[in-house]
């Protein structure tokens, strides 16, 4: 940064000198005609003078094009970099973030701070540290030369400077709060279009386009609004400035005129002036145009750095524990916990699962079923008490430690825009292709997707629209399968599929869960009745525990 301060320096004091020199030979030329008129005599030009003024023009016209050129390419080489670095501080963030961000904060919006609010960031690096350093050399630079020409022309000269810096002032402060919101808003509506085209489907089907279209209506009026307000104002800077820098003109000509009239005074010293009055201008008028961006840059950065100081997920311990040779044996002890410190779901949990048992939790709708997956995952932490796996507490292993011990297979499927062979591969990325080919007969997909013409490379678009519901429910079994996990997790995983379908399925997903400590969130008899342990959940509490039998022993029971 140093380096691209000094080559700015240097770049812009090399071209500040050049008016005066262009003066000093206007002066030669004309006080060579003017002695020539008064004595009638031919115009006697001093050439050589004016040529040796001319090449030390063009030498440095060279020297400052080539330094602003270097000083150009390093600012832009840093302020990539700077980028870079920040998206990468980005992506790390996001990593450590709680989920519970993510569920209250829209992925557009998200997306919007990573995107549009970085690249602000980036463009005013990239432009505005360069102008903020030529400007300030270049006004610097320009009051000292003009001193050396005239103080009482530069006392002139420099009246409007402060009153050109009080009407930036003015301006700033006003468009400040709309640019703001001008980030704002449009992060808003990044956030609604990316929500309305993900939900699309849903959109049709309830006839609510209208109610989007007049959302996002709602939204573009905002920041419409806000951006026409912010621009407006900002804009008014420039027509400003050049009146004020205009009124500089007229002075610097008459009070010059009268001075070459009235005393020695060169006429290219008024020369020299007009294009010091410009160039005095030029910098003025980049400062308001770079006020107008830092306002951007100053929003979009508040925002990035709102991200960046996100609270985190609660750190991993110092000395972690890795379980080398996982059994499965499941203990939850006296769990409480809830999202929200003043609303507690789950309350005074205890079960014990033993290696290889498989368990189904059912239950209505705001039971606390998913709760306990996303405890189980470390999704969330436990409030009070304690989850252990094979008697390790999980809050004693990294989050990436205790993840690969569990395989999901969930009602909602995902799959990245990929071939077949790509998204099976997702659970194991080392896997052969036998394997993967193995895993798919296992979950009865590999017929349908050898029916394809690309078969295992055919290329799934992003929301997989050319494959059914059931197809991508067996392709996200036959990457569990794939996966080879010590426990499992199946939230309703054929719930997707027909009857016939789901009894291969079924069987498949037998022969995996041997030996494997299985939790399945059920509805269905089938799935309920082959269960070791089924825990039944009423408002976060466990109000029955048992195998099928036992559970209806105790029903006939109570009846």
């Amino acid at each position: 940064m140093k380096i691209t301060t000094i080559f700015a320096i240097i770049s812009t004091v090399f071209a500040i000198v050049c008016p005066k020199i262009l003066g000093n030979a206007t002066t030669s030329i004309a006080e060579s005609s003017i002695k020539a008129l008064i004595a009638q005599s031919p115009i006697k030009i001093d050439f050589d003078y004016i040529k040796k003024l001319s090449f030390i023009l063009i030498g440095l016209f060279v020297i400052s094009s080539l330094f602003s050129f270097l000083q150009g390419f390093i600012i832009s080489s840093v302020s990539q970099k700077i980028t870079y670095k920040l998206r990468q501080q980005i992506s790390f963030k996001m990593s450590k973030l709680p989920l519970k961000y993510f569920d209250t904060v829209t992925h557009g919006e998200i997306l919007s701070r990573i995107t549009n609010d970085v690249d602000t960031v980036s463009m005013s690096l990239q432009q505005s540290l360069t102008q903020i350093i030529t400007s300030v050399t270049t006004i610097i630079g320009i009051i000292i030369m003009m001193l050396s020409i005239s103080p009482l022309m530069t006392l002139i000269a420099i009246v409007s400077l402060p009153v050109s810096g009080l009407i930036v002032s003015i301006i700033v402060k006003l468009s400040q709060k709309h640019f703001k919101n001008q980030q704002k808003y449009l992060g808003q509506l990044n956030g609604h279009v990316e929500e309305m085209f993900s939900g699309h489907n849903i959109v049709k089907a309830f006839n609510l386009e209208n109610k989007s279209i007049s959302e996002l209506k709602n939204i573009n009026n905002l920041l419409y609004k806000s951006s026409w307000k912010s621009n407006f104002l900002s804009g008014l800077m420039m027509p400003i400035l050049n009146s004020v820098g205009n009124l500089s003109y007229i002075a610097v000509c008459v009070v010059g005129g009268y001075l070459t009239i009235k005393t020695n005074f060169g006429i290219g010293g008024i020369q020299s002036f007009i294009i010091y009055i410009k160039q005095l201008n030029q910098p003025i008028a980049q400062t308001a145009q770079i006020a107008n961006v830092l306002q951007s840059t100053m929003a979009a950065a508040e925002r990035v750095f709102e991200f960046l100081d996100e609270e985190e997920e609660v750190s991993e311990t110092k000395s972690p524990v890795k379980i080398k040779d996982v059994q499965g044996n499941v203990d939850f002890d006296n769990i409480t916990f809830g999202y929200n410190e003043d609303k507690v779901i789950l309350h005074d949990v205890n079960v014990s699962v033993k290696s290889g048992q498989t368990v189904a939790i059912v239950g209505p709708t705001g039971a606390g079923k998913t709760t306990i997956i996303n405890l189980l995952m470390r999704f969330y932490d436990v409030n009070k008490g304690s989850i252990k796996i094979d008697g390790v507490d999980i809050r004693d292993m990294t989050r990436a430690d205790l993840r690969e011990i569990f395989g999901m297979v969930l009602q909602d499927t995902w799959l990245f825009n990929g071939t077949i062979r790509e998204n099976l591969s997702y659970g194991k990325l080392d896997a052969t292709e036998e394997e993967i080919k193995a895993a798919a007969k296992a979950a009865h997909c590999n017929h349908f997707i050898n029916t394809t013409a690309e078969g295992y490379d055919l290329v799934i678009n992003e929301e997989a629209s050319n494959l059914s519901q059931g197809q991508k429910q067996l392709l996200t079994i036959a990457r569990a399968i794939l996966a080879d996990p010590p426990i499992l997790i199946l939230d309703e995983a054929t719930s997707s599929v027909d009857t016939r379908t789901e009894q291969r399925i079924q069987r498949a997903m037998n022969n995996l869960m041997k030996g494997r400590t299985s939790f399945v969130i059920a509805h269905r008899l089938s799935t309920i009745r082959d269960a070791d342990i089924i825990l039944v959940m009423k408002d976060g509490n466990i109000i029955e525990q048992g195998n099928h039998d036992e559970l209806i022993a105790k029903q006939r029971h109570l009846l």
